[in-house]
């Protein structure tokens, strides 16, 4: 197929390459990348030949609403968007109808695979009409893993992205219990090999996965992360997760306390710890100062 790719950072740069690799002409645009073969939205709409099918790439939000707001001002009916960001599930659906209005398709694609998908494949989560979905699959099979698997036409439109949401919601449980299971062992003062703990369960236990086997890479690059702050930023996905766990009345503990746990990540000196700590002093002359507990006294 002939593809327009709008976004070439570090996923839609590596998607490009993947697909051209697999034998598809592959038109990019990023306004901030050398790497772009036209410098235009226009000159790619130009560029393909219709009907055309665009993948945008870019950043949700702002950048996202921008790019397909002017690509419906470009492309003409029959064309095709494929929305593969990180966007919120409900953004889809305006969006759809808007495009629809111009007789533009348009799925939604959640995309899994970071920046191993080039060499690994990445896995697929589309939402939008049969229709749709199947004039765009033979890229969709060329993003997925060689060995089959990875793809899913969830739904409707909106679809893609909240499975897509939901697995990352899931990912930030799972990141989170290794963390917990990390600190644990490290802390018990009896386990004196945890790279090789975790590089272990890689093989023949229920906890085997890609994210250990990324953590395992992790340990052996720096056995004690001491390269690394304990900071850990949120996309997005994990909020909508929970906030959709509570629209629809879904009891989501894990995914909530592994987000919150990222907001913790982020406080120098948390703000709630100190009010436990002045609680335990108050009830129990549990004081420690800040130079007690850096060590300094």
């Amino acid at each position: 197929m002939q593809l327009g790719m709008i976004g070439l950072g570090k996923m839609g740069g590596n998607m490009a390459a993947r697909l051209r690799d697999k034998g598809h002409e592959v038109v990019g645009y990023d306004a901030f990348s050398e790497e772009r073969d036209v410098d235009t939205l226009a000159a790619l709409v130009d560029r393909l030949a219709a009907p055309r099918v665009v993948w945008v790439m870019v950043p949700a939000g702002d950048p996202t609403a921008s790019t397909i707001a002017e690509l419906g001002d470009l492309l003409a009916e029959g064309d095709l968007v494929i929305e593969g960001g990180n966007s919120h599930y409900a953004d889809d659906r305006a969006r759809a109808e808007e495009l629809s209005a111009k007789g533009i398709g348009y799925v939604d694609a959640g995309v899994s695979g970071g920046v191993w998908g080039r060499s690994n494949g990445y896995g697929i989560m589309v939402g939008g009409s049969a229709e749709d979905v199947e004039r765009a699959r033979p890229v969709f099979d060329s993003l997925v893993p060689d060995e089959g698997g990875g793809f899913v036409h969830a739904g409707r439109v909106g679809a893609g992205h909240f499975v897509k949401m939901v697995h990352n919601g899931i990912e930030y449980g799972m990141m989170q219990a290794f963390g917990e299971g990390y600190e644990l062992m490290v802390a018990s003062g009896l386990v004196d090999n945890v790279p090789g703990t975790f590089e272990s369960w890689r093989e023949g236990t229920v906890v085997r996965s890609w994210l250990l086997d990324l953590l395992s890479r992790a340990l052996e690059e720096d056995p004690e992360l001491s390269r690394l702050r304990g900071y850990a930023e949120d996309s997005g996905e994990g909020r909508w997760t929970v906030q959709a766990a509570v629209d629809h009345a879904v009891p989501a503990p894990a995914i909530t306390a592994s987000l919150y746990a990222r907001f913790a990540s982020r406080q120098d000196d948390s703000p709630a710890m100190k009010v436990v700590a002045a609680l335990r002093n108050q009830f129990g002359g549990h004081a420690v100062t800040k130079a007690e507990d850096s060590g300094d006294a």
